[in-house]
């Protein structure tokens, strides 16, 4: 795997998470998130692994066509920061693959949290060190779910899959990405209430 800058997915600086592996367990079955799942997820990684620039930009210029979200990459003079997009950009596609074929254990839940305390205020900026918005508002994180489960789907249907089998990578992805969103929201909850 070639060497993204700011991605530190199973480095041993990372804190582990505050939820514990029985936590995760909890809301995967809260999900409905199964095994069958998990190996959907894994045949959606085969499905998606040469397709993930595309399915970027077709992420990054829903983005860029809402001014209220690419607000939060922009610099000080309020225009979206051409260096700030790349380096996330080289992250999120990461992402897309960690998501179908990592597994959700320790590390993994110790990343998730990561990623959302980078969007929140405690971390925000200080892994590129760009001076984009303080903070990307909870609501973002939580609205985001929807464009990025719905336009997954094209991209599961280009390689030829049953409908069974597409409707079921489009499943399990849909339920990673509302499990994913929940953990990224962690840093934004009063301590107790999540």
């Amino acid at each position: 795997m070639q060497s993204i800058p700011g991605y530190t997915y199973g480095s041993p600086a990372l804190n582990p998470s505050p939820l514990s592996l029985e936590d995760l367990e909890k809301l995967k079955a809260s999900l409905l998130f199964t095994d069958d799942d998990h190996t959907a997820l894994r045949q959606a990684g085969e499905v998606l692994a040469d397709q993930v620039e595309e399915i970027l930009d077709v992420w990054y210029g829903f983005v860029a066509s809402h001014p209220h979200l690419v607000f939060y990459f922009g610099g000080p003079d309020g225009n979206p920061s051409a260096e700030y997009l790349a380096a996330v950009r080289k992250r999120f596609g990461q992402w897309i693959l960690d998501t179908c074929q990592r597994p959700y254990d320790a590390q993994w839940l110790a990343y998730q949290h990561e990623i959302g305390l980078r969007h929140h205020r405690s971390k925000k900026n200080q892994t590129d060190g760009f001076g984009t918005a303080p903070q990307v508002p909870m609501r973002y994180i939580v609205a985001f779910i929807y464009p990025i489960t719905a336009t997954i789907r094209p991209f599961l249907a280009k390689k030829g899959h049953s409908q069974e089998q597409i409707e079921r990578m489009h499943q399990a992805w849909f339920k990673t990405v509302v499990l994913q969103a929940l953990l990224w929201c962690y840093p934004y909850v009063k301590d107790g209430d999540f």
